[in-house]
This record gives C-alpha cells, sequence and structure tokens, in this order.
C-alpha cells in the first residue's frame, strides 16, 4: 500500500512512520509512505496556505490551489482513495479500516484552522471520515488515528490471530483483560484460571469477561449482535 499525507507539518507524520510496528511494516515493504509538505505548493513568497472565508466567520480557511497541486503531484492512480479527516464525516468503525486496508493507494488531506476549501472536497476527495464526536486542531493527528487503524489489517503486519481476538472484530465484543508477570502487583492478584493451564476454561473465563465488560463500557454493542 502505498500512503501520501499532505501537511503543513510533514515532520509530525514522519516521526509516526518510523516507530514501532509500522516502522517494520515499511521495511518490509508492506507498505510505503510520503509525508509531502503543503506549502511549497502555495503561491507567493512567504507560501500562504490559508486566506479569510467567504462571507465572513472567525477562523482561516486552507486555501484549494495548494492542495490542488499536491494531489496531483503524488497521486499515482485515478482510483486512489482521498480521504479527509473531518468533524462532519463518516464516523471510523472497524468495518470501514478493513475496506480501506485493501485500497492500493489512499491520500491524506490533513486540515487545519477551520477546515479546506470545500472545493477541493467536491472535486478531489473520496472519503470524509470523522474519528469521534469532538473538535481537535490537528488534521494531522486525526490522519494518524485512521492510519493507525487500518494498517494493522495489511496482510503480514500482524498476525490474524491477534486481529481476531480485538476489540470490535468477530462478535464485535470488547476485548478481556491482559496479565503478565508479577503474578501480584498492588495487592491484586493474577486471577487463577489463566495460571491453571486449561485452555477450555480460559477461553469460557476469556468470553465471559468480554461480555461483562461490554456491558458495562458499550451495551449498545451487545444490541447489534
Amino acid at each position: 500500500m502505498n500512503i501520501s499525507v499532505i501537511t503543513l507539518f510533514p515532520q509530525i507524520i514522519e516521526s509516526y512512520f518510523d516507530c514501532s510496528i509500522m516502522k517494520r511494516a515499511v521495511d518490509k515493504g508492506l507498505i510505503s509512505y510520503r509525508a509531502v509538505d503543503l506549502k511549497p505548493f502555495a503561491d507567493g513568497q512567504y507560501h500562504h496556505c490559508d486566506d479569510y472565508p467567504y462571507g465572513g466567520g472567525a477562523g482561516l480557511v486552507m486555501k484549494p490551489e495548494p492542495f490542488e497541486r499536491a494531489i496531483l503531484s503524488v497521486r499515482e492512480n485515478p482510483t486512489a482513495r482521498i480521504i479527509y479527516p473531518t468533524p462532519s464525516g463518516k464516523p471510523l468503525d472497524h468495518a470501514t479500516a478493513v475496506e480501506l486496508a485493501g485500497s492500493d493507494e489512499l491520500i491524506f488531506l490533513c486540515g487545519r484552522y477551520e477546515g479546506i476549501d470545500q472545493r477541493i472536497i467536491d472535486l478531489y476527495v473520496t472519503d470524509e471520515i470523522s474519528i469521534g464526536d469532538y473538535v481537535i486542531s490537528s488534521g494531522e493527528i486525526a490522519s494518524l488515528v485512521i492510519i493507525d487503524a487500518l494498517y494493522r489489517h495489511i496482510d503480514g503486519v500482524i498476525s490474524k490471530e491477534s486481529l481476531e481476538e480485538e476489540s470490535f472484530a468477530g462478535c464485535r465484543l470488547l476485548e478481556y483483560p491482559q496479565y503478565t508477570r508479577p503474578e501480584v502487583f498492588g495487592g491484586l492478584r493474577v486471577p487463577e484460571v489463566l495460571l491453571s493451564g486449561n485452555h477450555a476454561e480460559i477461553a469460557k473465563w476469556r468470553m465471559q469477561k468480554r461480555i461483562e465488560k461490554t456491558l458495562k463500557n458499550r451495551p449498545e454493542l451487545i444490541e447489534k449482535n
């Protein structure tokens, strides 16, 4: 998969791709990426990428010309998915992450201020995606949340067994509690069943804990199952 992220702050993106599981995926050739600096695509001596909104109002709007030039400079396939993270988009969920993971090319547009000119959305964006019902100032962080949700589903990045046991996979129950050494910490002991070696009882305990946790934190998921 080829991922391009168009941004005013490419260093935020580069640091993410150079760490942990993502770095291993890049090193293995499963993912290639470009952190594309938007500023060189803007006009004028100072490369301004924003301007005041038509109709008045607070804040600034990111200009369309730099985004169009940047998109056309990186897009390799006319069928590339171009994603704009925005609170007004479709909510990100497990199914969307899996679907996006099957794409060959993704281009992310990182908004700032009051967002980007609507004409870029109308002309180029294929997916408006929201990471939640709240507002953050960084389109970079929102883009990375979506990327982190999807890249794990690319073949070879993470074992299928690990993915199948996670929250929202399969029966859409939340994940069971996890423990490691030491057996006692802060006066709390690891549940005895996990030390028993009885895999059938462990599987039964884990399913029960998934149900209990889902009923407590996300009861609406039970209704969907």
